[in-house]
């Protein structure tokens, strides 16, 4: 899945999975100004043999067993192996045809989406998870593919820039520093796949929680009773983390300062809208 020579990630699909898709450098810069045109240097997810070999290792290491068919899946359903995802407000399947996972994929998954719809105000669309090595499409990669052990998920490309820019930036690349989780941006269709590590994954959940409930008990104890009316941006900050970090949203954020898209600069002063 690492496309060589460029810093574009690709993965499986919905129903089409091009693990084993390879552009050239030339050819995938010809898509990226055709389909994506001025933002060919914001793609930064790659893939590539080396990519599946690691994923597919993960899989191995958490002990993880290749489903063979819809039976094989019903019984890892029964014994809790596999979860079912079933859509909510903030995200829904289209046309996955088994609807289950790992639950650490789950928990990702309705994380994810809650954030999703919170920053870019659209739904969060799944277009496959576990797929037995019976419906593997047949340009998959018969050795690698990890949707047969229910720890991928696939996502949809969204037509807006700003929310494709949100979900690569502020949560896919990210997580993949951490070693949580890796991320591909795929085509035939477009499509995010994502391979998730359970045990990294629930890690950084675990630790992130921890540090929420440690700085809650802190103001608490501090008796920080009243909140900032102005923020200073600094370096790397993004007018969703911001938001988030002050009980408020991107659009209402964006009102208070008549801010018309999502750019800010390091050392602008936004005003905090009243009650974050």
């Amino acid at each position: 899945m690492k496309l060589r020579g460029l810093t574009v990630r690709m993965f499986p699909a919905a129903s089409t999975v091009g693990c084993r898709t390879v552009l050239s450098g030339g050819a995938l810069f010809a898509l990226a100004f055709a389909v994506w045109p001025g933002e060919a240097e914001a793609q930064t997810l790659r893939g590539g043999t080396a990519s599946m070999e690691e994923q597919y290792e993960q899989a191995r290491l958490h002990d993880f067993t290749k489903l063979r068919d819809p039976s094989h899946v019903n019984r890892f359903v029964e014994l809790g192996l596999l979860v079912p995802l079933k859509g909510n407000r903030d995200y829904r399947l289209h046309q996955v045809s088994f609807p289950y996972a790992r639950p650490e994929v789950r928990l990702f998954v309705e994380r994810l989406a809650q954030q999703y719809r919170a920053a870019c105000g659209e739904q969060l669309v799944v277009t496959s998870l576990t797929r037995p090595v019976s419906h593997q499409p047949r340009n998959s990669s018969k050795l690698y593919s990890v949707h047969p052990m229910g720890m991928a998920v696939d996502l949809r490309w969204s037509t807006r820039r700003d929310c494709r820019r949100w979900l690569e930036n502020e949560v896919l690349l990210p997580l993949e520093r951490r070693g949580a989780l890796q991320a591909t941006l795929e085509r035939r269709p477009l499509h995010y796949h994502i391979a998730v590590y359970p045990r990294q994954y629930a890690s950084y959940v675990a630790t992130l929680e921890s540090g929420r409930q440690q700085t809650a008990e802190v103001a608490e104890a501090e008796g920080a009773s009243s909140a900032p009316t102005r923020y200073r941006v600094r370096s790397g900050d993004s007018l969703w983390g911001i938001a988030r970090a002050h009980g408020t949203t991107v659009d209402e954020l964006k009102s208070a300062n008549n801010l018309r898209g999502s750019r800010i600069y390091a050392g602008q002063m936004l005003q905090l809208p009243t009650g974050s």
